[in-house]
């Protein structure tokens, strides 16, 4: 074999370095570019029959939630929130769900059957989804009173990223830059994709799974 078709090509260097970095990369390390930018206002139904705007809980500190019924590291997140909102009530508080790939009634069952007061609006089909950047579930949007994206965690919640992050957005003023310091609980740092679904494809019979019954 001659040496000339040992060497590789010179337009081929940029595109195995790109591979190389590539390969380098942790594939759980999502960069959003949301925070620091208005959040997207939207109205939909709630689970309850409802109608929900993102701009009438203005003057709030947010937390948006998008879960589902099939998403089993929802489960490890859940109880975080239903201890938040007794935690902070009485507060400029408040706790948000979207529902993702799932079923009123299926979200409606998994709901009561775990606790947890807040509004959940359905989004038929993934508008608010798509407009927050979702690939998967969970993944949690902390927006401050001016209505301001500060923070998405992409994966479970867990208490000391919850506390952490609510308790400096009470404190702050609209539009401030706020950025979590502490690490997950577990060793998993703020913002890899732990027990992150993607969506409800390939789980048992769809949105009607285990964790959807009553």
């Amino acid at each position: 074999m001659s040496l000339k078709k040992l060497l590789i090509p010179a337009t081929a260097i940029p595109i195995v370095a790109l591979l190389a970095y590539g390969l380098t990369r942790d594939p759980n390390m999502i960069e959003s570019p949301l925070p620091g930018h208005e959040a997207f206002d939207f109205t939909s139904a709630t689970l309850d029959g409802d109608t929900l705007s993102l701009a009438d809980l203005r003057g709030k500190v947010v937390v948006i939630n998008f879960w589902a019924s099939w998403c089993i590291a929802c489960i490890d997140e859940h109880q975080v929130f239903v201890e938040a909102e007794r935690y902070y009530a009485g507060q400029d508080f408040q706790m948000l769900g979207v529902v993702y790939q799932d079923t009123p009634e299926n979200a409606r069952r998994w709901m009561a059957r775990r606790g947890g007061n807040w509004p959940s609006v359905i989004d038929p089909s993934s508008r608010i989804a798509i407009d927050y950047g979702v690939y998967g579930v969970p993944e949690t949007y902390f927006i401050d009173k001016g209505g301001w994206i500060q923070h998405k965690q992409i994966g479970p919640v867990n208490t000391l990223l919850m506390r952490d992050l609510v308790d400096r957005l009470l404190a702050e003023s609209p539009g401030t830059e706020v950025t979590s310091t502490g690490a997950l609980e577990g060793g998993v740092p703020t913002g890899r994709s732990a027990g992150h679904t993607g969506d409800a494809a390939g789980q048992a019979a769809g949105s009607d799974t285990q964790e959807g019954q009553p």
